[in-house]
Formats: structure tokens, C-alpha cells, sequence
């Protein structure tokens, strides 16, 4: 589904600032900072619901406490390639969620099929961020980047035609920086 069309599609109950990012920032996106408050939508199964709900997994996976850990664990993985590189053990950390799952392919009625299996229902959204995480770091790994707000925890992938964005969101986080910049501007007189 394409950003635009999960955007729109927002969970009204879904109270993170960025959604509809590729699934495996979306995971990613699941805790944020608010005004120097820190929020964790993945704090609890409720949230977990409410964060597969939005990702389009609702009908795919349990939001359970087995889903919860997964989602969890395979967040701080993805979270560790994104900041501060890929390492051995990192690396390693999502080859073994990888393991967990593959996509079988059927013929079906209309044409050929894929559809991903795991070992254990639990880790289904866990295996799809990590194999969307590979595929973006294959298609375009510089159009995945964190906000340059230096308050902001948020990843998003870079659609513009330039791929200069620089924001999670210029509504927030561009105007917060904007009016930083205008403040030291007025208290220095220039």
C-alpha cells in the first residue's frame, strides 16, 4: 500500500505524530518524544493492537503478549542497524528473526501467489519488518533517515524527488526548528 493511502487510512485511536511509513520504520516509529515527554505505543498489548491495526496486521496477528516481545525485540534490532550501523551482532539478531519466517509461493486463480509463513504466528509482524527493512536497505538505503530534529527519535523514508526532506514532519518538527533558528536570531539582534 502506498504511504499516501496508509496515511489516510489512520487509526483515529493511533496517537503517534508519524505513521505510514514503510513497515519496518513504522515499528520503529512506535515510540516517540513529545514535548520531552518520551511515548512507547508498544507499552502494552492494547497498544500493540492499536499499532497492528494501524499497520494493516490486525487481521494477520494475535496482540498478544508472544507478538508483543517479538515486535519488541525485533524494534531494538532494527533500531540498532538504523543508529548506529550494521554490526556482527546486530546483524546477526536479524538474520535469526529472518529465520523465523519465508514466502511460499501458490499459483493461484489469478496468477502467481506469494505468502509469508513463521515458524510462530507471534513473530509474522516482526518477520515483515525485518524482510522490509532489507528490502529498502536494498532498493535505497539513503532515503531512510532520521529526523534532524535533535529532540525528535523518528525515521522516515525520503519520497522526495531530491531527497533532501530533512523532517519527520515539517508541520512539527521543520516548524520547531524554524522558530528555534528565528529565536536566536531575535535574542542575538540579527
Amino acid at each position: 500500500m502506498a504511504q499516501e493511502d496508509r496515511s489516510q487510512q489512520r487509526d483515529a485511536a493511533d496517537p503517534r505524530p508519524l505513521v505510514g511509513e514503510p513497515l519496518c520504520l513504522d515499528l520503529l516509529n512506535t515510540r516517540w518524544n513529545d514535548d520531552g515527554v518520551r511515548h512507547d505505543l508498544l507499552d502494552s498489548t492494547d497498544g500493540l493492537a492499536v499499532w497492528l491495526r494501524s499497520a494493516g496486521l490486525d487481521d494477520r496477528a494475535a496482540a498478544d503478549q508472544a507478538t508483543l516481545d517479538a515486535a519488541l525485540q525485533t524494534r531494538g534490532i532494527l533500531l540498532e542497524l538504523l543508529d548506529r550501523g550494521p554490526s556482527p551482532q546486530a546483524m546477526d539478531a536479524l538474520n535469526q528473526v529472518l529465520e523465523r519466517g519465508a514466502l511460499h509461493y501458490r499459483l493461484g486463480l489469478g496468477g502467481p501467489e506469494s505468502h509469508p509463513r513463521t515458524d510462530d504466528p507471534a513473530w509474522l509482524p516482526s518477520w515483515l519488518a525485518a524482510t522490509d527493512y532489507l528490502r529498502l536497505m536494498a532498493d535505497s538505503p539513503g532515503r531512510v533517515k532520521p529526523c534532524a530534529h535533535p529532540n525528535c527519535v523518528l525515521y522516515f523514508y525520503d519520497t522526495t524527488k531530491s531527497g533532501t526532506r530533512r523532517w519527520c514532519s515539517m508541520a512539527v518538527c521543520g516548524n520547531r526548528a524554524k522558530a528555534a533558528r528565528h529565536y536566536e536570531r531575535a535574542k542575538t539582534g540579527r
